[in-house]
């Protein structure tokens, strides 16, 4: 359970104190790619405190997940469609499930 929340930490760590800028033209592919990205880690948690959680099968999800909604971003784009709406919905909808499976985990121990 700890390897997903160090993962987090570390990245929003080095995200903070990192001088690297997002040009704003790519920061819908980022904010969507962040938020698949997210999710993948609130899923091990949850996979984790499930007893079920395989490295391998976050890691594939986790850059998946981001390269996938990235995609959707960029082809909405190039099509004139707002595609990463969808990803958004599909996303946010998995984010909150997740948090509320941890948070019910967390209150029955």
């Amino acid at each position: 359970m700890w390897l997903p929340i160090l993962g987090l930490i570390l990245g929003l760590a080095v995200g903070y104190f990192s001088p690297f800028s997002v040009p704003v033209a790519y920061a819908k592919y980022l904010s969507v790619a962040i938020l698949a990205a997210l999710d993948s880690v609130l899923g091990g948690i949850r996979a984790a405190q499930e007893d079920h959680f395989d490295s391998t099968v976050f890691l594939t999800g986790f850059f998946s997940n981001m390269l996938l909604a990235a995609l959707l971003a960029y082809i909405g784009d190039r099509i004139g469609v707002d595609l990463y709406l969808a990803a958004v919905v599909a996303f946010g909808v998995r984010l909150f499930q997740n948090l509320a499976i941890i948070r019910r985990h967390l209150l029955k121990k």
